[in-house]
């Protein structure tokens, strides 16, 4: 670009956007499935596509022929959680799969990264994974390991910051949200662009912009609709009933619910975000929008 052209394009005040758009945990085949078919039925792609995949083979962890399905099918970046060990192959593509990252605060000297810096035209966007404390597995502390991450990335000249935090108490991922913000933030200038909940499979609706930063407590799920969170009814039930182990297994139906949170920012803070909340019908090559359609909530 001529001088003359970025001298004329900052006085005017004029400044890029970008369109971002999440899954929330793509669960089994038909979640992959739905996913897929979204992405092909868009009149245009977003600048940025993320997609939490701990639950993306057979509802746990993620194998290297789907985590190259995924890429292909025009996803940039993949979030994980506690279940990204599941599949014993991610150990040997893990230090070399450059568009996935695992929750940052596993011990030093766990395999894979938790931050990766991405190019989104031009830009350098980082993307951050972490899991929560409360009613999970033990894990180093996020709050800590998180914010000397940011600074960090700040450090670095690294102005668009996205974390995915994988927790189950709604509580632990409004505060840590808040937190990150009023350290990080103003409502002019954010470095924390956006803040995605995950984990629960049950999408929260209570997007917002939170001090210039996207914010929803949960993004919700991608697969089977009529399930529990994607698993078969019957063995939710008996194991939830019973409290007797059983071995959870995907739900086979053919419909299959997209749980999706698009953000539209620029480079001071985020300026829209849209819940998606659609059912696709893997049988048909059409995406079926139902009665629930979207939510819009633009700030």
């Amino acid at each position: 670009m001529a001088l003359s052209s970025i001298f004329n394009k900052v006085m005017s005040g004029i400044t890029e956007n970008f369109k971002i758009l999440f899954f929330g945990d793509i669960t089994g085949r038909q979640g992959r499935n739905a996913v897929k078919s979204y992405l092909k039925g868009l009149s245009k792609a977003p600048d940025f596509v993320i997609a939490n995949i701990e639950n993306a083979s057979h509802g746990f962890g993620l194998t290297k022929k789907n985590y190259d399905e995924l890429a292909d099918a025009g996803i940039d970046c993949f979030t994980s959680g506690n279940h990204i060990w599941d599949k014993k192959d991610v150990y040997e593509y893990i230090e070399n799969a450059e568009k996935l990252i695992r929750p940052i605060n596993y011990p030093h000297g766990t395999k894979g990264l938790g931050c990766r810096v991405f190019d989104v035209k031009g830009n350098k966007f980082a993307v951050i994974n972490a899991l929560g404390r409360v009613f999970m597995p033990p894990i180093d502390s996020p709050w800590t390991i998180v914010t000397d991450k940011i600074r960090n990335l700040k450090e670095e000249g690294i102005r668009h910051i996205i974390i995915d935090f994988h927790a189950e108490a709604t509580a632990e991922k409004i505060c840590f949200a808040k937190y990150l913000a009023k350290e990080f933030n103003t409502d002019e200038n954010a470095l924390v662009k956006c803040f995605f909940g995950t984990h629960t499979h049950v999408q929260t609706a209570d997007e917002k912009i939170y001090c210039g930063m996207a914010y929803i407590t949960d993004v919700g799920f991608c697969g089977a609709e009529e399930s529990v969170i994607g698993m078969e009814f019957a063995t939710s039930l008996k194991r939830l009933s019973t409290s007797i182990p059983e071995r959870y297994e995907i739900a086979e139906t053919p419909i299959a619910q997209i749980n999706a949170v698009e953000v539209e920012i620029n480079n001071s803070c985020a300026i829209a975000v849209k819940r998606v909340n659609i059912m696709v019908d893997n049988n048909e090559s059409e995406v079926n929008v139902n009665s629930r359609g979207e939510v819009c909530c633009e700030g």
